[in-house]
């Protein structure tokens, strides 16, 4: 599918509206569709942006570095400015996650750290280190409630770790994926009312598993996958899983949550799909994707989830899409790219 950009500056009006430094008309087969606004850039991470999570209020996003500085950020939506940085890992951050609340801040550290830190997300004071992976922790969730977390561990671990958000004790440790020390664990997310967990498998398992959160239980294996899942995701009302594939893959595939049944295939993406997520309403599915070195850059792709139909392409030149979330609005898409910088995207029709 062909597209052109056209950039042009804000009107005062627009200005006004939301700050804002220039804006994208994106035509699609030479007719505007649709407009979105490239609302904001943060910049301040070095390397790779490795995951972005918004706060439950809207008001704070937070951003983690997958470079040696091991650092988590905290950034003022609506402005943009830099609030706190978070120190404490030793290495780089994998992934980051607020809890329902927005009191607490979940980080997962890579090789060399091994840990998920706790901190209070209004001082950014360190609450709680969990230790117990025996490689990168890839990715963290919290239960819709906030008294659980999951997390994924990477190289030669394999394994799921659920933790007592509030003792930080270990409850206990989902084990299933597959491949010897090829083993890898890429993404992690509790269902929404909280009964189920999925997890992404890497290497040559490349699965989803659907899991008890209570027993610990493995209820069903996703298979359809030519490559590594790297990300997955629940659909607000828990009826879909969303996965996202690796190179070989370069797809987003839909799955229903109580069969298992693969239900649509998402294609047009050309390189490795890093990130996928749902919007606060269910409709759409964002996916972040780009070749792994940044040479030719990445996308957010817009998808209707009902249809499958891609909506929107945005175009990121500054490296690979590492990560996309969703404001709890709806209206805004964090995306953190490959060169350190988190980008803010307007898609509102």
């Amino acid at each position: 599918m062909g597209d052109s950009t056209t950039i042009k500056r804000l009107s005062i009006e627009d200005q006004l509206r939301k700050p804002s430094f220039w804006t994208r008309a994106l035509r699609l087969n030479g007719n505007t569709q649709k407009r979105t606004y490239q609302i904001r850039k943060l910049e301040g991470h070095i390397g790779t942006v490795s995951s972005v999570a918004f706060s439950p209020d809207g008001s704070t996003i937070a951003s983690a570095s997958d470079t040696n500085n091991g650092t988590v950020w905290l950034w003022d939506a609506a402005k943009g400015r830099q609030l706190r940085k978070l120190e404490g890992h030793n290495g780089s951050v994998c992934s980051v996650a607020f809890s329902p609340d927005g009191s607490t801040i979940a980080s997962a550290g890579g090789a060399i750290d091994r840990t998920v830190l706790l901190w209070d997300a209004a001082t950014g004071r360190q609450l709680r280190k969990l230790e117990g992976h025996t490689g990168s922790v890839l990715s963290v969730a919290f239960s819709p409630d906030g008294s659980t977390i999951a997390s994924a561990g990477g190289f030669a671990d394999g394994t799921v770790l659920l933790w007592d958000a509030v003792t930080g004790r270990q409850l206990r440790k989902l084990k299933g994926h597959t491949d010897g020390v090829w083993r890898m664990v890429s993404s992690v997310v509790f269902s929404p009312d909280g009964s189920t967990i999925a997890s992404a498998g890497s290497g040559y398992d490349r699965t989803v598993r659907l899991w008890d959160a209570d027993t610990g239980r493995q209820l069903r294996e996703l298979e359809g996958h030519n490559d590594s899942v790297l990300s997955v995701a629940f659909s607000p009302d828990g009826s879909t899983i969303s996965s996202a594939g690796s190179f070989d893959d370069a797809t987003v595939r839909l799955w229903d949550a109580v069969t298992g049944r693969q239900l649509r295939k998402l294609g047009g993406h050309t390189g490795l799909v890093w990130s996928v997520a749902f919007s606060p309403d269910g409709n759409t599915i964002a996916s972040g994707d780009g070749d792994g070195d940044g040479r030719r850059g990445g996308t957010v792709r817009l998808w209707d989830a009902a249809t499958g139909r891609q909506l929107r392409k945005l175009k990121c030149d500054t490296g690979p899409v590492r990560s996309v979330a969703f404001s709890p609005d709806g209206d805004t898409i964090a995306s953190g790219d490959g060169q350190g910088t988190v980008w803010l995207w307007d898609i509102r029709e």
